[in-house]
């Protein structure tokens, strides 16, 4: 059985289980963001979703160098009750300080608030988050959650054929990934098929990633015009469940373990690949 395997509401409509937001986080301005989530989780949670994935860094707006300082274990705190509150498992952002370093993390807390796993971004993004943060050194861990193994990912992770394939490997059924991904500045007037455009994130590598490794991916991102949008929910036959524009909006989508199962028996990259001669 899968997240919500389709549910049917009281007129017969099959609600959703695994939401996805993208919404611009306003900077330094983590009361206003939290309620903005707040309201949204409850929106997903009556709409029947019983999973939501928020952007990175979205209580504190992502400006690392900003907000590098900000108070993660209070906006964990606060992620935990908009969990509770809306009786929905959520997937929120937040800085991970220890004494010696300080990190870009995800939290997964569930339906009653607790935090089942945290994870520290592996891979940082250019010179504006490498000057503030340190890299994580250890996997995302495994949880089972209504019927799915899923893990955690930040971003620039999912850009790395080895983290996926890692997850999947290691029995992960869905990947949930809040990003910010930067919108590509100007190219000089070259034509598309000359030039680098960070769209392709979402519409290219999210769902070879999922196809590839027989894997859900919820891909949770920042509007536009500072990044890209094109939030997405991909199934694990590479295609979109959910894609959306560039403004805020909510995904919605039914995924079943089921699916992963025949993706996999369909597309055997994960049996025939030969690692002792590929590394």
């Amino acid at each position: 059985m899968g997240i919500s395997a389709l549910t049917v509401g009281p007129e017969g409509v099959k609600v959703p289980g695994l939401a996805v937001l993208q919404a611009a986080g306003v900077i330094n301005a983590v009361d206003e963001n939290l309620r903005r989530l707040d309201a949204y989780a409850a929106r997903a949670a009556g709409q029947g979703a019983v999973i939501l994935v928020s952007p990175e860094l979205f209580a504190t707006g992502y400006a690392p160098a900003l907000v590098a300082g900000s108070d993660g274990e209070g906006i964990r705190g606060e992620l935990a009750g908009i969990a509770r509150r809306h009786g929905i498992a959520l997937v929120g952002s937040s800085v991970d300080a220890t004494s010696s370093a300080r990190h870009i993390s995800a939290s997964l807390f569930d339906r009653q608030g607790a935090e089942l796993t945290r994870y520290r971004k592996s891979h940082l993004f250019g010179p504006e988050e490498q000057s503030v943060f340190s890299p994580g050194d250890d996997l995302p861990e495994l949880v089972p959650l209504h019927g799915l193994t899923v893990a955690l990912g930040i971003c620039y992770d999912i850009e790395f054929p080895e983290f996926a394939r890692s997850a999947a490997q290691r029995g992960a059924d869905a990947l949930l990934i809040p990003t910010a991904v930067p919108a590509t500045g100007d190219v000089g007037g070259l034509p598309p098929e000359l030039t680098y455009n960070a769209d392709r994130i979402s519409t290219l590598l999210v769902p070879a990633r999922a196809l590839e490794n027989g894997v859900y991916i919820a891909y949770a991102n920042h509007t536009t015009p500072d990044f890209t949008g094109l939030s997405c929910i991909a199934g694990p036959y590479g295609t979109f469940l959910g894609l959306a524009g560039h403004e805020e909006e909510l995904l919605f989508a039914d995924v079943h373990q089921t699916d992963v199962v025949r993706a996999r028996e369909l597309n055997t990259y994960m049996t025939c690949r030969r690692p002792e001669l590929f590394t």
